[in-house]
């Protein structure tokens, strides 16, 4: 009897983080901290300004850049060849 008292006692003065977590309060503490920190630092590495999704939409918008740059190109030589044929046929006529 006397030691489900003593052991009663104990409980009582057990904290929640000791009773539910098995840490000291001090160690949970920082332990929640810690995960808290990190939390956070995964938040702005993934949505933040100069996260992983910016990085991917720059990279896409790149990649939609070069192809209109070779379009262009493309277009740029057809019409370059277009105004020499027209420049020739003016020669020859004059």
């Amino acid at each position: 009897m006397q030691h489900d008292d003593q052991l009663l006692i104990g409980e009582e003065k057990e904290s929640l983080s000791e009773r539910y977590f098995g840490l000291p309060t001090h160690k949970f503490l920082l332990a929640s901290g810690i995960v808290l920190v990190v939390g956070i630092y995964m938040g702005f590495i993934f949505f933040g300004n100069n996260s992983l999704s910016v990085l991917l939409d720059l990279e896409e918008h790149q990649d939609y850049l070069s192809e209109d740059i070779e379009r262009l190109k493309a277009e740029n030589a057809a019409l370059q060849k277009q105004y020499f044929e027209l420049k020739e046929l003016d020669a020859d006529s004059q």
